[in-house]
């Protein structure tokens, strides 16, 4: 007696157990159902099948006797079951008209013989009746048997008309409720011959059904089309996996432990210890093992998701790993690892387009060593241009005839366990070419992995253009800096070349009037400082720095209307003040106010008016150019007069003057504003933040 409820209580927290597995799993489900006829039926599967395991719980406690509101659950919970797995099996459409009729005769038969046995449970449980001592025998046990035979029919036209290649979707939906009606028909067919319900193995059916509950869960999430969106998260699935291992690694240990220790005799004592040490280092070393880790990452991808890759998390690794850095020299070997990583690869190789030598340089070596270019003209660059496949070289091995036209050069065979070749694509240009070593995991690649990869070797070939136009950009602004500094330098000459002509001109009627030669001598000796100056900054390769002592704007404009006096019309200050002080290199200042007070002086008529006023607000001092020229329209200051190399005086101008003012005196941090009109003359005013002297 002792033993028999001792048995009972066992049996008790079986189904204790199955219908909080149950209850949870149906929970689950219920957050994620979409309203599809199959996840319905699931649902109530597992709500059922939750009710029944937590109801014959409650009557193995309380030793009663088995009741028919638990056999009513039974019924209700098997013809859910038999009923979710003829609907599954209709979500094939491409299904045979024979396979259908026998699907539809299956199901009229099914639903005779649940309809009857209901009817049978329900007659004896109202009338009170003994179908063994009426008729000496229990048809209800028979009809439960049948029930479980439909469930395995179900099952295997289930499996064996999924397409191969879908079967991992069901598998475990098959195991799962394949291992439930199986144990269903153990069960009923020894209850018909012994003619009664053998307590043992009814008291182990919540373990049983505690085994399925996990195998449910995952054909779920496998399965969107019965609109369920079950996810667990590939990391907590890795890490829950990691710590059960090595739970149950170290379980069983200690048990080889504690035989060592009871076997060994007088040395057991010493012999557990060294034991468990070993059995703790090698569980350290296969946790960081990186090909175990790889191949257990495989293996919880393969068979508990529905897809291999948790594509949000590849995506941001992969992003991460390409932007971790400004673009560099650095970004090709992190964009090697990145694509590496996604395959758990070891080492690749990585060869970069050269459009100029018509070959693919070899860009970066990791862990492997390959040839330094690869040609244009070779088999397998016209392959990859042609086809734009990734190559699996493993299954070019097996299958040559899936590479038609693909002949692999001979150094591949000197590179040890070179494994796939990935084409890097930008713009419909095969830009580089990527070699990864044979996984850790020893893993064969399918469409998932193709498609990722390709994917990510779209992204990585954007990265690398952006790396090598960035160097490019880098290069161009080098030769834009110089070309700019020759452009100053040869404007600035113009305006030299242009004082030296005129003392020549003027040399040959005032040579014998010595004012004028001691001033052609000063203009020469100005011009021989300024061609100084411009030579020191051509052979710098950049603009001289400006320096930091503050000069006199009055003297600088002073000097500015002498030098430009020898054109009509003359230059005229007529207002200033004295005490103002900017920092500025004074040459350069200099020639900046000569070149407008020679545009000015341009678009002048020799009898009308340049006029130079120094003033000052709170923060800037003001230099005022003002002519009675020409003027100009808003849309041509908007448009053209700061724009470089756009002159309206044809050979005479070079079109930098009005540019290069503006640049200078904004590198000053002040500004350039200007006031024109057509016909009316224009105003220039040069703003420059002031100091103290």
């Amino acid at each position: 007696m002792d033993n028999s409820v001792a048995m009972a209580d066992f049996g008790a927290w079986g189904y204790a157990l199955a219908a909080i597995g149950y209850l949870l799993l149906a929970l689950l489900l219920m957050t994620s159902w979409r309203g599809r006829l199959q996840g319905g039926l699931l649902l109530a599967l597992c709500l059922l099948s939750a009710a029944w395991a937590g109801l014959q719980s409650y009557n193995l406690l309380m030793q009663a006797p088995l009741s028919i509101l638990v056999i009513g659950l039974e019924l209700l919970r098997n013809g859910v079951a038999l009923l979710f797995l003829y609907k599954v099996l209709a979500l094939d459409q491409n299904r045979s008209t024979s396979s259908l009729i026998f699907l539809r005769k299956l199901g009229y038969v099914f639903a005779v013989v649940w309809g009857c046995l209901i009817s049978l449970h329900i007659l004896t449980w109202y009338y009170g009746l003994s179908l063994v001592e009426l008729i000496g025998y229990d048809p209800r046990l028979a009809g439960h048997l049948v029930l479980a035979v439909f469930g395995l029919v179900l099952i295997e036209q289930l499996f064996r008309n999924t397409h191969p290649q879908q079967r991992w979707a069901i598998k475990y939906l098959c195991f799962g409720l394949g291992g439930l009606f199986a144990y269903d028909f153990f069960l009923y067919s020894n209850a018909v011959l012994f003619k009664g319900l053998d307590p043992g193995l009814w008291d182990a059916r919540g373990y049983i059904h505690i085994l399925v509950v996990p195998l449910i869960a995952v054909s779920a999430a496998r399965n969107p089309q019965w609109s369920l969106d079950v996810f667990v998260s590939r990391r907590v699935v890795f890490h829950s996996a990691a710590v059960l291992g090595a739970g149950v690694y170290l379980l069983l240990m200690a048990l080889g432990g504690y035989a060592i220790r009871y076997l060994g005799g007088t040395w057991g004592g010493v012999a557990q210890v060294i034991f468990l040490f070993g059995a703790v280092l090698v569980l350290i070393a296969l946790m960081f093992s990186g090909q175990v880790r790889a191949r257990v990452r495989v293996f919880l991808s393969k068979h508990f998701f529905n897809y291999k890759y948790d594509y949000r998390d590849e995506w941001l690794h992969f992003i991460g790993a390409l932007a971790t850095e400004a673009p560099g020299p650095g970004l090709r070997e992190r964009v090697l690892q990145a694509i590496a990583g996604i395959v758990d690869s070891p080492g690749g190789l990585l060869w970069i387009a050269d459009d100029q030598r018509k070959c693919f340089d070899l860009g970066m070596e990791w862990n492997a060593s390959g040839p330094a270019s690869i040609p244009y003209d070779s088999s397998l660059v016209k392959f990859l241009i042609q086809k734009e496949w990734l190559v699996d070289l493993d299954e070019y091995d097996e299958v040559p005839e899936v590479y038609q036209g693909l002949s692999l050069p001979e150094w591949l065979d000197e590179v040890d366990r070179a494994w796939l070749v990935i084409p890097l694509f930008q713009n419909k240009q095969l830009t580089g070419i990527i070699l990864l070593l044979q996984s850790r995991a020893l893993q064969q690649i399918n469409w998932e992995d193709r498609d990722l990869l390709k994917t990510a070797a779209s992204q990585a070939a954007s990265y690398l253009a952006l790396s090598q136009a960035s160097a490019e950009l880098a290069n161009a602004r080098q030769f834009e800096a110089f070309n700019r500094l020759s452009a100053y330098v040869v404007h600035d000459l113009k305006n030299v070349i242009g004082q030296l002509s005129l003392v020549v001109a003027n040399a040959k009627k005032f040579s014998h009037n010595q004012e004028f030669v001691e001033d052609a001598m000063a203009t020469v000796d100005n011009s021989v400082n300024k061609m100084q100056r411009m030579l020191t900054q051509l052979r710098q390769g950049r603009e001289l720095e400006q320096s930091s002592t503050a000069i006199k704007l009055l003297p600088l404009v002073k000097e500015v209307v002498q030098q430009r006096s020898a054109t009509k019309p003359v230059p005229v200050l007529n207002q200033s003040e004295e005490q103002l002080n900017v920092v500025a290199e004074q040459d350069r200042l200099a020639a900046v106010i000569e070149h407008v007070v020679q545009n000015a002086q341009d678009a002048t008529p020799d009898d009308g008016k340049v006029e130079l006023r120094l003033t000052s607000d709170n923060q800037s001092a003001v230099i005022e150019i003002e002519d009675s020229g020409c003027g100009m329209d808003d849309t041509f200051i908007r448009e053209r007069l700061f724009r470089p190399f756009d002159t309206t005086k044809g050979n005479a101008g070079m079109g930098i003057g009005a540019y290069e003012c503006r640049e200078f005196i904004r590198g000053l941090g002040g500004d350039v504003r200007v006031t024109s009109k057509p016909g009316s003359g224009t105003l220039f005013q040069l703003y420059i933040p002031k100091v103290q002297e």
